[in-house]
Formats: C-alpha cells, sequence, structure tokens
C-alpha cells in the first residue's frame, strides 16, 4: 500500500498569545465571521452541543480550510482535513468497527509503528490508551471534525474502499493512453472490466510505477486477494492488495489495452502498449501466465528518458571504458556481456551498438524481444511459432552482408555454433550469456560444444557486470557491521572503521536506497589467454591468469564501493560476493 505521508497532515504550530483568546473572538478578528453569525453559532451549539467550529462549519459561516488554522492553535496538536487519498485501507481495520464508531476515531496510516489516527477528541489520554493497547502501536492522534469522521466511517469499512481510495487523488489527465494502441470494440469485455474503478486503478498502477522509477508490476492471484508488486532497483515491493473478485477485471482491461485475447485463460500471451504518463511517452510490455489461481500479469515498463545508451554514463572507469572502445574497435570477433537477468547486459549492448553505429557499415540484431528502437540499425524480432528462431535468424543475417551482428542471447549450443562461425569469418558479433564473472563465459560456451581453438580465435573479450543499489541521501547514516561479517568475507582493511548504510525514509520508501549503478569486470583476451583457451583451461587458471594481469573481480569493485560510502557492505555482498 503506498505510505501516505504524515506531511499531508497540517504541523503542529507552536503556541502564540492569540490562541488563547475564544475561537469565537479570534474568528472575528480575523474577519471570517461577523457578530450575528457567532450569536447564530452559539445559539445552535446550546441547543445541540458539540464544538464551536463543527457549527459554524455546518452553518456554512466558516470553509473547514480556513477554520483548521485556528483550531489546531487552540488544541495544540495537528489537524486534517479528511479525504479517501489520505487512508490507507491496510490500517483502517486496525481499529475495529464498533470501536471507532464509539469514540469517533478514523486509522490513517502507519509509519514506522507509529499509527496516525484522526479523532474528535485527540486530546483524550483514556481514548488514546485504549487505541494503543487495541493495536499494539504508538498513537498519534490527529484533529478532524466529528461530522467529517462519522461520514468518513461508513465508507471505509467498506468491501470496495481499497480500490476507490488508493485513486482518490488520481488525476485522469495524467495518462493518456495512445488511440492507435486501443482500437478494440468495448463490447467484448466483460462488463467489471469497463467500470470506472477498474480503469481507474490500472491507470493509478501505471502512473504509480513510472513515478516510482519501477522496471516491473506484477499482479499475483491468490486465494484470498491479489497482490500488487513494483520492482523498483531491482527487488520487488508489495504497494496494494486488490480484493479477489477485482483481478479477473483487472486482468481483463490490461489485457484489452494490450490488444490481447481476453477469452483466453489458460495460455500465456504477451502484448505490448503505448501510454504517456506525464507527458513522457511510456511503452509497456504485457505478460501473462495461467497459475492455478488465475492468471498471473506482468507490466515491464520501458521508458526511454531514464535510460541512457551512452557508454560513457554507465559506470565504467576511465579505464574501463578505454579497453571496451578499444575492443569495440575490432574488425572481427566475439564480443560477449554477462550477468544474471536484470544486470543490464541489454543496455550495454545497445550502448555498444549506438557507439559503434554509422551510415557506413550494416548492423543487424536479432532479438527476443526488440525492447528500444535503434536509428541505422536492423533489428529482427525472434518468432518461434512461425519458425523465426536465434538460429534461423542469424543464417539469414548473414546472407544480408552484415558488418555487425548484436544476439540478444546465446541460449544453446546451436546460436553459440552460429554465432562463433559469424565471428571466424569477419564479422563483429555482440552478445549475451548467462554466468557469474567473465572467465565463466569461456567454458560456459566450451560446455555448448563450441571447439576450443574456434573460441580462443573468434573472443575479443567479456564485459561480466551487475547493478548495485546506492545509498538514499536522505536517511544515509555510519554504522559498524558486525565481525562475522567481516570474518566471512576475508576483509582486509580496518576492521574498526565505520561504513555507510540508509536508515530507510519516505524519500525511499524504507528501503534505505535510491538508485542504482553498474559494477563492470573485463577480460580482454590477448595472445596468452588465446593460447591458454585453445588448451582447454579451466575456469580457475582463467581466473588467475586474468588477475595476474590486472583484472579486478566484481567484488573488489563492489567492496571499494561501501567504503566510499556509495552502497552498504551487505548490499555489495548480496550482489557480488561468491564464496
Amino acid at each position: 500500500m503506498p505510505t501516505h505521508p504524515a506531511s499531508q497532515i497540517a504541523p503542529d504550530r507552536s503556541a502564540g498569545g492569540s490562541e488563547r483568546l475564544p475561537l469565537g473572538e479570534r474568528l472575528l478578528r480575523a474577519g471570517l465571521i461577523n457578530d450575528e453569525q457567532l450569536r447564530t453559532a452559539l445559539r445552535k451549539q446550546a441547543s445541540l452541543g458539540g464544538r464551536l467550529g463543527e457549527v459554524l462549519v455546518q452553518l456554512g459561516f466558516v470553509p473547514e480550510d480556513a477554520l483548521l488554522p485556528y483550531i489546531e492553535e487552540q488544541l495544540r496538536v495537528p489537524v486534517v482535513k479528511l479525504r479517501e487519498g489520505l487512508i490507507d485501507p491496510a490500517v483502517v481495520r486496525l481499529i475495529p468497527r464498533v470501536k471507532a464508531e464509539q469514540i469517533h476515531a478514523l486509522a490513517l496510516f502507519k509509519v514506522r509503528g507509529v499509527l496516525s489516527v484522526a479523532m474528535a477528541e485527540p486530546q483524550n489520554l483514556q481514548q488514546i490508551d485504549d487505541l494503543e493497547r487495541l493495536t499494539g502501536l504508538r498513537v498519534r492522534p490527529v484533529f478532524a471534525f466529528r461530522w467529517a469522521i462519522d461520514r468518513m466511517l461508513q465508507r471505509v469499512y467498506e468491501e470496495d474502499f481499497a480500490v476507490e481510495a488508493v485513486t482518490a487523488d488520481f488525476d485522469e489527465s495524467a495518462i493518456e493512453v495512445q488511440s492507435e494502441s486501443l482500437d478494440f470494440d468495448l463490447s467484448s469485455i466483460i462488463s467489471q472490466a469497463d467500470e470506472s474503478p477498474i480503469v481507474n486503478l490500472v491507470n493509478f498502477l501505471i502512473i504509480s510505477a513510472v513515478r516510482q522509477k519501477a522496471s516491473d508490476i506484477h499482479i499475483e492471484p491468490s486465494r484470498n486477494h491479489s497482490t500488487v508488486r513494483f520492482r523498483v532497483d531491482g527487488l520487488l515491493r508489495e504497494v496494494l492488495r486488490p480484493r479477489r473478485d477485482v483481478h479477473p477485471a483487472l486482468v481483463s482491461r490490461i489485457k484489452v489495452m494490450a490488444k490481447m485475447d481476453i477469452a483466453e485463460h489458460r495460455v500465456p500471451q504477451d502484448g505490448r502498449v503505448h501510454v504517456v504518463v506525464d507527458g513522457r511517452p511510456i511503452d509497456l510490455r504485457v505478460s501473462t501466465l495461467p497459475t492455478v489461481m488465475g492468471e498471473k500479469v506482468v507490466i515491464r515498463i520501458l521508458d526511454r528518458q531514464r535510460l541512457t545508451f551512452d557508454l560513457e554514463q554507465l559506470g565504467f572507469s576511465e579505464e574501463q571504458l578505454e579497453t571496451v572502445k578499444e575492443m569495440l574497435a575490432a574488425p572481427y570477433g566475439l564480443i560477449l556481456v554477462t550477468g544474471p537477468t536484470g544486470s543490464g547486459k541489454t543496455t550495454t549492448l545497445y550502448s555498444a551498438v549506438e557507439l559503434i553505429k554509422s551510415v557506413h557499415r550494416n548492423i543487424v540484431t536479432v532479438e527476443d524481444p526488440v525492447e528500444y528502437q535503434l536509428e541505422l540499425v536492423n533489428q529482427v524480432q525472434v518468432n518461434e511459432v512461425a519458425g523465426l528462431t536465434f538460429v534461423s535468424a542469424l543464417r539469414a543475417i548473414l546472407r544480408q552482408d552484415p558488418d555487425v551482428i548484436m544476439v540478444g542471447e546465446i541460449r544453446d549450443a546451436a546460436t553459440a555454433q552460429v554465432a562463433v562461425q559469424a565471428a571466424l569469418t569477419g564479422h563483429l558479433v555482440l552478445s549475451t550469456l548467462h554466468t557469474n564473472d567473465s572467465a565463466s563465459a569461456v567454458t560456459r560456451l566450451v560446455d555448448m560444444g563450441v571447439e576450443p581453438f574456434k573460441l580462443a580465435a573468434s573472443l575479443v573479450g567479456v564485459i561480466a557486470q551487475r547493478l548495485i543499489r546506492t545509498i538514499c541521501p536522505s536517511c544515509k547514516a555510519l554504522y559498524y557491521p558486525p565481525q562475522r561479517m567481516l570474518a566471512r568475507i576475508a576483509y582486509q582493511g580496518d576492521e574498526q572503521r565505520p561504513f555507510w548504510r540508509g536508515l530507510g525514509c519516505e524519500a525511499c520508501h524504507d528501503t534505505g536506497f535510491q538508485g542504482r549503478t553498474a559494477i563492470y569486470e573485463i577480460l580482454r583476451v590477448d595472445e596468452q589467454l588465446r593460447r591458454v583457451i585453445a588448451q582447454g583451461a579451466d575456469v580457475a587458471e582463467l581466473r588467475r591468469l586474468h588477475r595476474q594481469r590486472g583484472g579486478r573481480p566484481l567484488f573488489d569493485q563492489a567492496l571499494q564501493m561501501a567504503e566510499a560510502g556509495r552502497t552498504s557492505l551487505e548490499e555489495a555482498v548480496r550482489v557480488a560476493y561468491v564464496e
């Protein structure tokens, strides 16, 4: 559930002299009411009871927004104007409905064990103690008008409040779904998917994900509810739990946007949709997967404005960048980028292509899928259903007089064989491989069936990479890691020195991190390495030679970042440490 910041509640102000006057007198002096209105309000208060401020608002003499600062000064507690977008549906039911109605209290949101509660009597210590015992949390009372609390209580305990609450502050103008992506007949959709709360909820999720710089949206069914999670900086974070019966409508709405078959629930489907969020063009790649609980949807967010395809801005050191440029200047050969899924390999490949492309070169790629379209580059989308595989596409490309070939991924022995053969016959081939480090790429290709002598003759170099999270600057703090962690990694530095980490705050959604940067290990193949590869050396020998020649493992660079205070020691271990 999105955390609702406490900053949306008016802050407590220091007491001056004027707040000691009666509320009516202060409002008279401010010119917000006249004598006749005050007398009328006092008469009604005497007959009906309640607070003078509530009577003034209900009579229409003073707007609620104008009155709240005066009540804040009088009570010396924060005040709030209730609205659905301020209320977290996940915490509302921490206070049972009977209790909430009895004392006129409404749970708003929870931040780090502190529950903000709107109360008609925020100075009632007995009520605050009762709520703290009931919820097990520290209660932060804020003032709201009793009638506003009672009116909202009728809404927040309803089953559909969660959908409407999270989209309460949603501005429909913030997102525009391109018309060419939505030329469908709405009558073909199940009726629930066309209801505005569902449409608003899908749009809200897309907008929130883009603004939070998420790379993926996961919508997963379960027995009692759906779960919506965003992948931010490589890790998933739960943001919402819609009701279980809303899930089919959510899936249908997304399928319609992506031009997928909403009647088909038994097989996986893929689709695309183009939207404009806050004036920025965004491509969404949609994938559905049937599970025993229903269809799971993953939406990959492709935001070109957040990416750079400039090698000089990807995080290479000056020495590493020079080595990579020398490798790309080779007239032919094989250059590999390795790392796990989501480590930025495709971005590195695209950046390399951007660097070397020109009107004098014929560059062809074969990808699955084509994520971004590049100028002056012929990009081929794999279509295995139609028989267009990596191997068949590569063989066709070789008949197209290419200078540079980019293969999205070497997945099998056949693709590896064709890629190496293309590199041996005068083409520069760029591709990716899933291995832990640069030396492992050599043995992986040999395991796939590539003859060592061919690999030795064709391989120009290997770039291994990882993405590592950087510490949030808003909550950065010093700490001393436990000795057992330093012993585990055989730390060679000063064991008494402090490191940095993020404590977690609103800006980083309590993760302690904001953004990621890349670390690289580059294996440049020279004559000595070629001889060793051709002789069938194992990975340990390749790593030893690489380090003898000045090669730096990924963990060394991650550890250097931790020592410099750019990331935490735990993050460096998580991303790059290998036993």
